[in-house]
């Protein structure tokens, strides 16, 4: 199902149920989750990201506005113009949020103190996918107007075209030591960008698998959402191995790296979470059945943050086992 599809989905089932959720209840809980309702009905939350100090951030479609819950009250900060796909996100080290804005032709911040600013990126028009944080303090983010993997760096904007003519950047990660790595999801391929700037391509062992996102593990080993192969997959020493879901778990979606060498994930059809650990993949349900888990985010303590695009923003308590 295309992205525009599964907003189109969640904006009339936030809508028709909206109003109901916030005139009981500001938050809703379970024995193992806790979740937060939008404070607009239409609020899609879309990407999610943890600070340093233990926030979460939210990126908004159709919205003007940011989110972030902070000692388990839920902001909403507004900005100017409608998000339109905002899906990329990161917290710097500073705690400044860092956001795609494709309506504003952007790349937008949030700092510390609360200020609002963004760095254009200089192009008639912008189709912009996730975003990341590295170490040196640069932005990475998937550039697909520009065909690109692009830097963002003391304002400067750096571009590392990709040069598969199937191309499609989507995904981006950064590892420890710099090195960047990303998804070309129309060209079937995973991306390594060095810190010298060479770029090399590997092929995803199935085709036509749709690489989305891509996330950097404990021990180095890079992991990849193979969104229409209904799998993931792990690079690692020049090898790809991929993990497929079973029967009844779809449409991953979302992907992040626990403390605990965990791999988490979302399933969009499914109304689950996924972890990947030991080899073996597990499966944790939401609490409502219509829950569509587009991003996640891990904390410092093991706890599983996502954005549900049907208009919740959700935390699940670290699992024991």
């Amino acid at each position: 199902m295309s992205k525009k599809g599964i907003y189109i989905s969640a904006a009339a089932t936030v809508a028709l149920a909206g109003a109901f959720v916030l005139g009981w209840f500001l938050w809703r809980q379970d024995d193992r989750c806790i979740e937060y309702p939008m404070a607009v009905a239409t609020d899609i939350p879309t990407a999610v990201a943890v600070g340093p100090s233990g926030e979460v951030w939210f990126t908004i479609d159709f919205g003007d506005a940011m989110g972030v819950i902070r000692d388990g009250k839920l902001d909403r900060i507004a900005k100017s113009g409608r998000n339109v796909e905002p899906i990329g996100l990161a917290v710097d080290a500073s705690g400044a949020a860092w956001f795609t804005d494709p309506a504003a032709i952007a790349i937008g911040r949030i700092g510390p103190d609360g200020k609002l600013s963004s760095v254009p990126l200089g192009t008639p028009i912008a189709r912009l996918a996730r975003l990341a944080a590295a170490p040196d303090g640069a932005i990475w983010f998937a550039e697909a107007t520009g065909y690109s993997f692009t830097r963002l760096k003391d304002g400067t904007l750096t571009r590392h075209t990709v040069e598969s003519l199937r191309g499609g950047p989507y995904g981006v990660a950064v590892a420890g030591d710099g090195t960047v790595w990303g998804t070309l999801q129309a060209g079937n391929q995973l991306t390594r960008i060095g810190t010298a700037g060479d770029m090399t391509d590997y092929e995803l062992p199935t085709r036509a698998s749709s690489p989305t996102d891509v996330a950097v593990g404990r021990d180095g080993s890079v992991w990849v959402v193979e969104f229409r192969g209904n799998k993931l997959a792990r690079f690692k020493d020049g090898k790809f191995t991929e993990y497929p879901l079973p029967e009844g778990k779809a449409a991953p979606s979302g992907l992040a790296a626990a403390p605990d060498g965990s791999i988490w994930f979302g399933v969009l059809r499914g109304a689950a979470l996924g972890r990947l650990r030991d080899d073996k993949m597990r499966f944790f349900a939401l609490p409502r059945d219509n829950a569509r888990p587009y991003s996640v985010a891990v904390d410092q303590q093991g706890n599983v943050w996502y954005a549900d695009i049907t208009g919740y923003v959700g935390m699940m308590s670290a699992p024991r086992r």
